[in-house]
């Protein structure tokens, strides 16, 4: 990846010449696993060539100085190491704050300021995860500003930690582990109860990820995903009085489908269910992209879906739009939602030189329904955090 010389002049510009090192961090796809974090299941994300860019230079005072190009209308963002409480009016630099304030916590010396130039081209409110981007890229910033002996996984649950202990989201570790350990080419097969995982070569020879944004904001989504998560919760529970679980993700489908009278709701059933099958679907697609199954994967992108959309209920007019669209054009394996649902972005397995076709089609089809336009990117897998340079 290339150093970013426009950035580097921007920083210039802002805070003065400086000698500065430049990080990148993507953000990233989940191919399958959807809702199966929180419920002791599997993942299957990947980081993608989209993500966040940092300049950053060292201060000697206590101060630090943070400005980004996405948001250019806050202008530069300051506050003092002494003083690392949540605001809300330092917008996003609170995920700066929370990185140092956690690493700090955790026993690691952070004793002088710095200067941050950031810049993001994951588009904003698709759901790709642009705060677990911005969370590594300032722990792998602060690592090598400040010499820290941490490794990349304390980095990532640090990024865990500030989105669920500093900026109050109930979130997973799925997010920051992609982002942290991703590589090109390869897909993270992570179980997260025990956070074994498994690098995947994807191989998806003339096929491309195409991201489809519904471009609505995602309003819904975080009080839908409490809401999710404590009917899975309740439905463990119910579960139980009887079976020696700690997790839906434990169960295979026959053993759930046995003892479905114990939950005794067809909500709660539904809900678990599709935690359970989604988790069986996600160690098949590993299996299927091991062998170059590609037919078969994409079958199991559709299987997600619908499973989201009937079972989870998380997908809404927008993304079942797009997806529906998407399934049925010519050139495409498999489509589904991605992300915490209602509104965000969905994915498509679309054979390349189809692509400019599929776009035309779907985005048609989703003005005609929706009233305003989808966005379309193709998404390569690439690395992991990484300091450039």
């Amino acid at each position: 990846m290339e150093i970013n010389r426009a950035l580097n002049t921007k920083f210039a510009e802002i805070f003065g010449p400086r000698n500065t090192t430049q990080y990148f961090s993507p953000g990233r796809i989940n191919l399958i696993g959807e809702h199966t974090d929180y419920n002791g299941g599997h993942v299957f994300p990947a980081s993608i060539t989209y993500g966040t860019y940092g300049v950053a230079a060292p201060r000697e005072d206590q101060k630090v100085l943070v400005y980004s190009t996405n948001f250019d209308d806050l202008g530069m963002i300051s506050f003092d190491l002494k003083n690392l409480a949540y605001d809300k009016k330092d917008n996003w630099a609170n995920y700066v704050k929370g990185m140092i304030l956690k690493l700090k916590e955790a026993g690691h010396v952070i004793d002088h300021g710095f200067e941050l130039l950031v810049e993001g081209t994951i588009p904003n409110g698709a759901g790709l995860s642009s705060s677990a981007s911005l969370e590594l890229l300032v722990g792998v910033m602060l690592e090598d500003l400040f010499n820290l002996s941490t490794d990349r996984l304390e980095l990532v649950k640090t990024g865990k930690k500030v989105e669920n202990e500093f900026i109050g989201v109930n979130s997973g570790i799925m997010d920051q582990f992609a982002i942290g350990f991703g590589a090109v080419d390869q897909a993270i097969l992570l179980d997260t109860n025990t956070l074994e995982y498994e690098m995947v070569p994807v191989k998806l020879g003339d096929y491309a990820v195409v991201i489809m944004n519904t471009n609505k904001r995602r309003e819904l989504a975080d009080s839908k995903y409490n809401e999710r998560r404590s009917e899975c919760e309740e439905a463990l529970a119910r579960l139980q009085k009887k079976l020696d679980i700690q997790s839906l993700g434990e169960l295979d489908e026959a053993t759930f489908e046995a003892n479905t009278d114990l939950i005794g709701d067809d909500t709660l059933i539904r809900r678990a269910r599709h935690a359970v099958t989604e988790n069986q679907r996600t160690l098949e697609a590993k299996a299927e992209l091991v062998k170059g199954n590609l037919a078969a994967f994409g079958k199991l992108l559709n299987a997600s879906h619908h499973s989201l959309r009937d079972d989870y209920e998380v997908t809404g007019i927008e993304l079942d739009t797009l997806v529906d669209t998407a399934q049925a054009q010519a050139g495409v394996l498999g489509a589904r939602m991605t992300g915490a649902g209602f509104g965000g972005c969905a994915i498509a397995l679309v054979q390349e030189d189809k692509i400019p076709a599929f776009e035309n089609q779907v985005y048609d089809k989703y003005l005609d329904v929706i009233g305003y336009a989808p966005e379309f990117y193709v998404a390569h897998i690439g690395s992991g955090t990484t300091k450039m340079g």
